[in-house]
C-alpha cells in the first residue's frame, strides 16, 4: 500500500527548516568511523535523496533493527550542518513510523531532481492526520487506496528571506543559535552550545621543543545527553581555568573543532573543543533543570572480566573494605599516594578499585572512615580505567570522579540489595587472588615461595604479603646522609657528602648546606618456617620496624656514641613477628641480575585477624 512523505522535505530541510518534522524514508544505511561508531544514513522524499548522520545516541536504533532500508521515519530534532563543501543533515531525534517498507517514488539526489527550485512543503492541501485505532494513521479521504502518513502538523515552512539586489551584507553579529553538542563539527562557521561543565582537569604544565606551556580540561554535557571535551592552552587558560566551576551551565561559543585524542579523551565524541583568544565562554545566572548534573552508563562487574585493558567505564558498588593508604614512587622519581579498596554488586563478583594521588586522602580516607565505623557505602566511579595485571582491576585517572552514597536510582536499588542479604552473599573477586579473613588485598606467600615462583622475574614486580619474624639487622651503614632541599613539590633526598668547609654537599642540586637529612636504608633477614631471605627498608618502612627516626638512631650511634642504648633498640626488634608487604623486581647491579626485595609496609601482627585467616585458610582445603 502506497505510503505519502512529506513533499519536498529534503529542499526544506537544507533550506534551513528545523521545525517541520517531516516523514521521509530511509533508503541505506552505512557504518562509518574507525574511532567511533557512527551511522550514515540517506533520506527521501520520494523526489529528492540526501545524506544525513545519525547521532550517536540513536545508534541502538539502527542496532536493534527499529531503523532498517525501507524504514519510514519521522525526524524530530534536526539540523543541516556543511560538510567539506556539501550539507549533511544531522539527525538528534527521529521515531520509527513503519519499520519497513517498499522503496516510496523514483527519489535522485537533490542536484538531479531539481527539488531546489521547487516550493518546500506546500500550504494548500494539506491534511490533518487522525489516529484510526491502534498506531496507525488513517487518511481524511478514505475514497482513495492511498495511506496517508503525515507529519506532526505545524505552521507553515517560510523559506528564508531573498537578499540579492538589497546592496552589501554587513557582518552578522547577531548571537550564534545554540544547536546541540552532537550536531557539532569542524566544518561549521557560527555556532554556540549550552551545558554542563561535569568534569575538571587540574592545571599541567609542560615542555616541549616550542617552549614552556600550560593546559586544562574540562567536559561538558547538553539536555540531549550529548557529551565533549574542551581543552585550553596558555593565555587561554589564564582566561578560563578560574570561571569554569563543576555543575555550572554555561554557553559556549567561537571555539574549533579538531578530532579527540583518544588516548586521553573517552567521552563519546569524535570531535573535542578548543578554545581561543576570541572564544566565550558566558556563565548561565539560572539553573536549567532540563541539562542533567552527571551522565552514567554503569556497567556490572562481572562484566568487567570481558572488558579490554585500559578501557574506561563506569560503575557503582557497595564498598566493602578499605585500605590504608601507601607511598609509592613513580618511574619519574615523583612519590605519590595509592589506596585500594573493594567493591560488591549484585552480579555475584567484586573487584579491586585502586586510588591514586589525591583521591587517597580526600574520597579514600572518607570512605575508610565510613567502614571504620561499621557503615558500607555506596561508590559510583565515573571513568575508571581497566587494568589486566594479577586479574581485572579498576583505576583512577585525572579525569575520574567518585560519587559517594549518590542520588541514584541505582545506588538506591544497591543498598536495598546489599541490606535485604547482599551484604552476606557469596561474591568471586574478580582481581587478584584475595584470601577471606586476611589482611585486605593482600596475596599471601611463604618465603620460600618467593625463589620457587620466580617472583619478581617478570616486567612487572610482585607485590605479595608474607608474615616473617625479623632474625637480624645490619647496624652498619643502616643509613645515609640526604639531601633537605625541595625539587619542585618533593624532597631531593640525594646522597651528600660533607664538603672541605665542613658543609654538606649535594651534586644533585649543586647546592651547600649547614645541616642535612637522614634518611633509613636498613637492611634486615627475615624468616618463616619455610626459609630465609634479605629485604631493604627505607625511610617510612624503617620508622615502622625500629620505632624511631633515623637521625635519632644515627646521632645516638655516632655523636653520643651510646652503644648500649642503640644495641638495645635494635635487639628489642629482633624476633618480632610483621606482615610485610613486600615489592619484588629483577635489578641490574653491574653486570649481575638480581631480585631486589623492598618492604612497602610493615605491619604488627593482629592475632585475631591472623587466627580468622587460618581457619578460613583451613575451611578452604577441608570443603
Amino acid at each position: 500500500m502506497p505510503v505519502n512523505l512529506t513533499p519536498n522535505a529534503i529542499a526544506a530541510i537544507e533550506s534551513g527548516d528545523v521545525n517541520a518534522k517531516p516523514l521521509v524514508q530511509v533508503l541505506d544505511i552505512k557504518l562509518i568511523g574507525s574511532t567511533q561508531e557512527r551511522y550514515r544514513l540517506l533520506l527521501s522524499d520520494s523526489v529528492s535523496t540526501q545524506h544525513a548522520m545519525l547521532a550517536t545516541q540513536l545508534n541502538d536504533r539502527v542496532k536493534s533493527g527499529r531503523v532498517t532500508k525501507g524504514s519510514v521515519v519521522q525526524l524530530i530534532d534536526y539540523i543541516c550542518s556543511p560538510v567539506q563543501n556539501r550539507k549533511i543533515i544531522v539527525v538528534l531525534n527521529m521515531e520509527t513510523i513503519i519499520p519497513d517498507c517498499e522503496i516510496i517514488g523514483n527519489p535522485k539526489s537533490l542536484a538531479e531532481s531539481g527539488s531546489a527550485a521547487q516550493t518546500p512543503f506546500p500550504n494548500k492541501n494539506l491534511e490533518h492526520p487522525t489516529r484510526a485505532g491502534g498506531n496507525h494513521f488513517g487518511a481524511q479521504n478514505p475514497g482513495k487506496n492511498v495511506q496517508s502518513f503525515p507529519p506532526t502538523v505545524q505552521p507553515p515552512y517560510q523559506p528564508p528571506p531573498n537578499y540579492r539586489n538589497h546592496g552589501p551584507i554587513l557582518k552578522n553579529d547577531a548571537p550564534a543559535r545554540i544547536i546541540p553538542i552532537a550536531a557539532l563539527n569542524p566544518y561549521q562557521g557560527r555556532w554556540a552550545i549550552k551545558a554542563r561543565v561535569t568534569a575538571k582537569g587540574d592545571l599541567r604544565r609542560y615542555n616541549n621543543a616550542r617552549g614552556d606551556g600550560k593546559v586544562f580540561s574540562f567536559d561538558l554535557l547538553d539536555s540531549d545527553g550529548g557529551e565533549i571535551r574542551v581543552t585550553c592552552f596558555n593565555a587561554v587558560v589564564d582566561r578560563f581555568y578560574d570561571a569554569i566551576e563543576v555543575s555550572k551551565v554555561y554557553l559556549i561559543s567561537k571555539g574549533s573543532l579538531k578530532p579527540a585524542q583518544k588516548n586521553y579523551n573517552h567521552l563519546k565524541n569524535e570531535w573535542e573543543i578548543f578554545l581561543e583568544t576570541s572564544s566565550t565562554v558566558e556563565l548561565c545566572p539560572e539553573e536549567d533543570d532540563s541539562i542533567p548534573k552527571q551522565q552514567f552508563s554503569f556497567r556490572p562487574i562481572s562484566e568487567i572480566e570481558s572488558a579490554d585493558n585500559n578501557s574506561i567505564l563506569d560503575i557503582i558498588g557497595v564498598v566493602i573494605s578499605v585500605n590504608p593508604s601507601v607511598p609509592i614512587l613513580r618511574k619519574n622519581g615523583m612519590e605519590t599516594q595509592r589506596r585500594i579498596l573493594n567493591l560488591k554488586d549484585g552480579s555475584g563478583r567484586s573487584v579491586e578499585l585502586t586510588l591514586w594521588g589525591e583521591f587517597c586522602n580526600r574520597e579514600g580516607q572518607k570512605l575508610e572512615e565510613m567502614i571504620n565505623s561499621g557503615s558500607f557505602p555506596v561508590l559510583a566511579v565515573k571513568s575508571g580505567k581497566v587494568n589486566d595485571f594479577s586479574g581485572k582491576s579498576i583505576g583512577t585517572i585525572s579525569s575520574t570522579q567518585l560519587f559517594i552514597n549518590p542520588d541514584l536510582p541505582e545506588a538506591s536499588g544497591l543498598r536495598n540489595w546489599f541490606d535485604r542479604g547482599g551484604k552476606n552473599a557469596a561474591s568471586v573477586s574478580i582481581s587478584r587472588e584475595i584470601m577471606p579473613g586476611g589482611s585486605k588485598n593482600e596475596i599471601r606467600k611463604t618465603v620460600s615461595q618467593i625463589k620457587d615462583e620466580g617472583l619478581g622475574r617478570s616486567d612487572k614486580p610482585d607485590w605479595i604479603t608474607v608474615k616473617a619474624t625479623i632474625s637480624f639487622i645490619k647496624t652498619d651503614n643502616f643509613c645515609y646522609t640526604a639531601c633537605p632541599l625541595m625539587i619542585g613539590d618533593r624532597q631531593c633526598n640525594k646522597k651528600v657528602t660533607k664538603s672541605r668547609n665542613t658543609r654538606w654537599l649535594c651534586d644533585r642540586c649543586n647546592q651547600e648546606f649547614e645541616e642535612c637529612d637522614y634518611r633509613y636504608l636498613l637492611q634486615a633477614q627475615i624468616q618463616d618456617h619455610s626459609g630465609l631471605t634479605w629485604v631493604t627498608a627505607f625511610q617510612e618502612t624503617g620508622e615502622e620496624i625500629l620505632g624511631c627516626s633515623a637521625k635519632e638512631l644515627y646521632l645516638l650511634k655516632y655523636e653520643e656514641q651510646d652503644d648500649e642504648k642503640f644495641g638495645g633498640i635494635i635487639r628489642s626488634r629482633l624476633f618480632s613477628q610483621y606482615l610485610f608487604r613486600l615489592k619484588i623486581k629483577e635489578e641490574l647491579y653491574g653486570d649481575e641480575q638480581r631480585v631486589k626485595i623492598t618492604v612497602v609496609k610493615a605491619d604488627s601482627v593482629s592475632y585475631s585477624s591472623e587466627s580468622r585467616y587460618t581457619l578460613d585458610l583451613i575451611s578452604k582445603f577441608t570443603k
